[in-house]
Parts: C-alpha cells; structure tokens; sequence
C-alpha cells in the first residue's frame, strides 16, 4: 500500500478519493495537516501525519465493540435496518473491515442473511475477496483508508448486479467544528467524506444512492 497519494500531470497531489480533482490545503490542527480535495470535497490528512500500521493496530486492539452491546447494537441498527428491509432472506454478504468483534454481521444474519467477514487484521481470509456477493457492508472503515479510491472499486468488483454496497462513517458537515470534532480527533481516521463526496462517487461508479439515516449510504450497483 503506497504511502501517499499520487501526483497530477502538474505536480499536485491528487485526491485519493476521487482521483480527479487535487487536494489543497485546508487546515493545520496542531501537528496534524488536512488537505481538501476542490471536486469531490474529501479531506484529507496528509501521508506524513499518518500512523504506521503496529501503531493503528494497537489502536484497533482496543475497541471493544461486543454484538451484545444493546447501545451498540442500536448505533448500527441506523445501517442494520434499512439494508435489511432492501434484501431477501438468504442473501449473501460481506462484511468488509468487521473489526475484532463482528456485531453487525451477528445482526444480519439473525435477520436471516448470510456473512462472511473480512478484515485485514482480524480476520485476514483473503479468500472470501475472491468470490461476489448481495451486499457488501463497511461500517466505520472507510475513514481508515490510505488509497479509498481502489478500495471502493474492490467493493463495487465483489457486488453482483442489483448488490448493495452498504457504508457508515460520519460524515464532515461543519468546517468551522472542524479542529474539535470528535472524528478528527482520532489518529486513525484519515480521509474525512461529505454527502457530497459519495454522490461523486456514485456517479462515477454508477451506483443508485440512497441516504437512509444520518451518517448512512446504501448504494446500489446497477442490475
């Protein structure tokens, strides 16, 4: 995984999210500095302000997120829910980056759905990537990601015609909240989306988008 985002034809970084617009400078918090991309509207932390991977796996080792957790379970419930009423019983899925402990796929499949898990520290199958699914969730990951851009086009590959790509992340409404905003705050989190970012996406990747509940994106892949 590179390091950094690439370079336009003028030598500007380009946006690691929609690879077409350039990232400008937006905001110096401390020591950490923020890019924003002027097409998609993505921002940014800078490559050198990122952890190394052992330093965002500690982190990672810490989340205690238990599928018994009812305060949990109602958090993802905002994504849980309507993908659910979008899908037959029995339709197979992914969950995608699912952490040490998978309490959304524990949701799925109590509705009846079928979940395989993936995540590259935790449950580092790379097998269940090769195969194509009904829907694909990824809750609270996308903000994790150094190279989103060839991630979200892994996700659109592993979804069958008519599949849902189901993702959560909060979005970045309010530049003004910006240097305290509790998402910023952690250290992991490195490339920051507004709904506008994920309608550029859509439109790119030709996904039927839809914003069911704050912070949430079901996009459908055309059938």
């Amino acid at each position: 995984m590179s390091d950094k985002p690439g370079l336009s034809g003028d030598g500007r970084e380009s946006c690691p999210v929609c690879e077409t617009g350039t990232l400008g400078a937006f905001r110096q918090v401390g020591v950490q500095r923020y890019l924003r991309c002027g097409l998609c509207q993505a921002t940014v932390l800078a490559a050198e302000c990122r952890l190394s991977e052992p330093q965002e796996r500690a982190i990672y080792e810490l989340h205690d997120n238990q599928a018994e957790d009812l305060g949990y379970r109602r958090f993802l419930s905002r994504l849980a829910e309507p993908l659910i009423a979008r899908l037959p019983v029995g339709a197979e899925g992914l969950d995608f980056g699912c952490g040490p402990g998978p309490a959304l796929a524990r949701m799925l499949e109590e509705a009846g759905l079928n979940v395989a898990l993936y995540d590259p520290f935790f449950y580092p199958d790379a097998g269940v990537l090769d195969a194509e699914y009904d829907f694909v969730t990824c809750t609270e990951v996308v903000e994790h990601l150094f190279q989103p851009a060839e991630v979200f086009r892994q996700l659109d590959a592993l979804l069958r015609p008519g599949g849902w790509l189901a993702v959560m992340t909060c979005f970045q409404t309010d530049d003004a909240r910006f240097d305290n905003w509790h998402y910023r705050r952690d250290p992991t989190h490195v490339v920051f989306y507004r709904e506008q970012t994920f309608r550029w996406l859509a439109e790119e990747h030709g996904w039927q988008l839809d914003v069911p509940a704050k912070d949430v994106v079901l996009a459908r892949k055309p059938a």
